[in-house]
């Protein structure tokens, strides 16, 4: 009984152990091609700490906290320096807002490794001057002093482009590099003739400035031109009225151009992070502005640089499944555990029927190998007819049918060894009477000799 456990044990092993191999080593290359979990915390670059970016920045944090990741935020000068340190591999930074026409503006070797996540709202390029009237172009600011905005922000670069394609950008025109609350208040105190700014139309300082005589708002009475120069120049209406109909702000129809915000991103960027962000972008700029459409925002257009696979698919069918009805460490893990089981369920289904399979043939192969030896013998009884030679085949079958009694076999699988047991014996009956036929005909033989002879 022992030693048939044993010989049981050895046919398991056999089936077994290649199978538990199989699955550990597909497991093992799941683990090791698979990503790592998502980091628990990312860094954004954020423009000035007054300025809109961090503003929005700081948002986008409150939002991810409620996920569990932190979002580290890193003021910067603005868009400039923004692309710049996701760039930089030593700045570590995953991901900043770029104001459209940045990238364009950037070496090409500058912006590799680097994917949107797609526009998330306008950008209003703002220029108030002291004056008697409102300016409708450029051209009058020749030689006046101008502030620009700070270094390496969106706005230096986006003014200085307009100045420099209507000529005014070099003397007797002084440029200052200030922006923000300090362009504001030069302005205000007319220590400097014009600002350049790029903000929302609710931000403060537009407000104030708005509100303010001797200070006007230059409409872009050429705007379709500039438009049609730089393609990532969008041209907006500001209505009249629009901020105070009471006090008639502004008075008239005001044309003015203005671009994109770009969340941008570096191609490594966790999947999961990227679909994070890609929410907490619709939670934040979902609403109607004053030039833009409920739910227009974010969107998949106005990008210079490729968008992401995950915004590709996050535009066209929406969050992934896992994450409309989990929350994200709950979606994460399943996604997780779903790279491991479905290679694995790919690999134990089809095993599960092959391994049963395969134990059968392993059992059966015992009995079934006996069946050569059984044919060898049916085919001397064909040959041999001497009553000698009968009697050795019946010897071999008998010790034939001895052997395979002996054989070890599971009790589901009897059923294949009596049933070679019994062709045995169908062999050994046709052996028996041949053993018969040959002693009467022996007999018979000489019978009729002795008839003869008498």
């Amino acid at each position: 009984m022992a030693t048939a456990r044993h010989r049981l044990n050895r046919d398991l092993l056999f089936v077994g152990v290649p199978a538990v191999l199989v699955v550990v080593v597909a497991t093992g290359l799941t683990l090791f091609l698979m990503r790592p979990a998502p980091p628990s915390e990312i860094v954004m670059s954020t423009g000035a700490a007054d300025g809109t970016y961090h503003a929005t920045a700081t948002r986008y944090r409150d939002i991810l906290a409620r996920d569990g990741v932190t979002l580290r935020l890193w003021p910067s000068s603005g868009a400039v320096e923004n692309l710049q340190r996701l760039s930089d591999p030593a700045a570590a930074v995953d991901v900043a807002l770029v104001q459209g026409g940045i990238v364009s503006a950037a070496p090409p070797d500058s912006t590799k490794g680097l994917v949107s996540l797609g526009s998330v709202y306008n950008e209003i390029l703002w220029v108030f001057h002291r004056g008697d009237r409102a300016l409708d172009q450029l051209p009058p600011l020749n030689g006046k002093m101008i502030a620009i905005g700070d270094a390496n922000s969106g706005t230096a670069a986006l003014a200085m482009t307009m100045l420099e394609a209507t000529g005014i950008a070099r003397p007797p025109t002084t440029i200052l590099k200030v922006g923000g609350k300090a362009a504001q208040n030069l302005l205000i105190s007319g220590n400097i003739d014009a600002a350049f700014f790029v903000a929302s139309p609710q931000s403060p300082i537009v407000q104030d400035l708005l509100s303010r005589s001797g200070i006007h708002l230059v409409s872009f009475r050429r705007a379709d031109a500039y438009v049609r120069r730089y393609f990532y120049l969008r041209k907006f209406i500001l209505p009249q009225g629009v901020f105070d109909l009471a006090r008639n702000l502004p008075e008239h129809d005001v044309t003015l151009l203005g671009t994109t915000a770009n969340l941008v991103v570096k191609d490594d960027l966790h999947p999961a992070l990227a679909y994070l962000l890609l929410r907490a972008a619709a939670e934040v700029h979902h609403s109607p502005t004053t030039f833009s459409d409920l739910r227009a925002f974010p969107a998949a257009n106005d990008t210079e640089l490729p968008l992401s696979p995950e915004a590709a698919r996050y535009y066209k069918s929406g969050p992934p499944l896992l994450q409309r009805y989990l929350p994200y460490w709950g979606a994460n893990l399943v996604d997780r555990l779903l790279v491991l089981v479905v290679p694995a369920l790919v690999i134990l289904i089809p095993a599960g029927r092959l391994l049963p399979q395969l134990y059968r043939w392993r059992v059966r192969s015992r009995i079934y190998r006996w069946y050569a030896t059984l044919k060898e013998v049916e085919l001397e009884l064909e040959e041999r007819r001497t009553p000698e030679e009968l009697e050795q085949i019946l010897e071999r079958l008998e010790s034939l049918d001895d052997a395979v009694h002996r054989i070890e076999t599971p009790l589901a699988y009897s059923e294949n060894l009596y049933s070679f047991r019994q062709h045995i014996d169908l062999v050994r009956q046709r052996t028996q009477l041949a053993i018969r036929k040959t002693a009467l005909s022996t007999t018979s033989e000489e019978s009729r000799q002795q008839g003869t002879a008498s």
